[in-house]
């Protein structure tokens, strides 16, 4: 009887588990890091999209908020400007000469509001071709002891447009007194009265001036027809004839 050999040499039922057991690790191995680019890859897509939804809002924003600010029309121009400055009230930040001021408000694309007091016209003393008329520097330090630094209200007219040439707004500006800029400019003897332009007051600022000019005040007192403005010796061409 032969006697019996052991040995170490693994079955073929344990070769067949132990090759079934190295292909699953293997597949795992395998798949982990499969997984993990996937999931890799779907959070920079999602980031993408995420960022191409806010740059599209912001940028959307933007536009709309341009197009609420400039508004296309006249009437909606005359509307917004209406809601924005009539009867409020603000700040007076520069006085550019006697008629034209800056208030504390951004007018797009400017920091402030630029306002033309309407149906007054002082000499001017700013402007490049005409250099520094007779009374401009008076008028202008008069406006700002009036008004730089100080409250003071916007009014509109309801009969007109709200800018003039240059995208100024045109305005009546009450005084923290009660007074009226434009009205106490003519009665002082500071600026004429606006002929070119019909207002709401183009009567009453007429007879304004007509009163300072006979009581000599202000301009009046010493100005010659060659000191006047150009348009006003056109319209008046008996005013100050000798």
């Amino acid at each position: 009887m032969l006697p019996l050999i052991c040995t170490n040499r693994p079955s073929i039922e344990e070769k067949v588990s132990r090759e079934s057991t190295k292909r699953i690790k293997n597949n795992e191995q395998n798949t982990i890091p499969y997984a993990m680019s996937r999931r890799r890859r779907t959070g920079i897509i999602v980031l993408c999209m995420l960022a191409i939804v806010v740059f599209v809002w912001l940028d959307y924003s933007h536009i709309r908020g341009k197009w609420q600010s400039q508004p296309k029309s006249e009437e909606q121009a005359k509307a917004y400007d209406f809601q924005k400055y009539h009867t409020k009230t603000f700040t007076v930040v520069n006085v550019v000469d006697g008629d034209t001021i800056d208030i504390d408000i951004p007018d797009e694309p400017y920091e402030h509001t630029r306002i033309r007091l309407w149906g007054v016209d002082t000499p001017e003393t700013k402007n490049p071709d005409l250099g520094v008329m007779y009374f401009g520097p008076e008028a202008a330090e008069f406006a700002s002891r009036l008004v730089l630094k100080k409250s003071i209200t916007v009014y509109l007219d309801e009969s007109n447009n709200t800018r003039g040439k240059y995208g100024r707004l045109l305005a009546y500006v009450q005084l923290p007194d009660g007074r009226f800029l434009n009205e106490v400019l003519l009665v002082e003897g500071f600026a004429y009265a606006d002929s070119r332009f019909r207002h709401s007051f183009y009567n009453k600022y007429t007879q304004l001036e007509a009163s300072a000019r006979g009581l000599k005040k202000g301009l009046w007192e010493n100005v010659t027809r060659e000191q006047l403005p150009e348009w006003l010796q056109q319209r008046k061409a008996n005013l100050l004839s000798k």
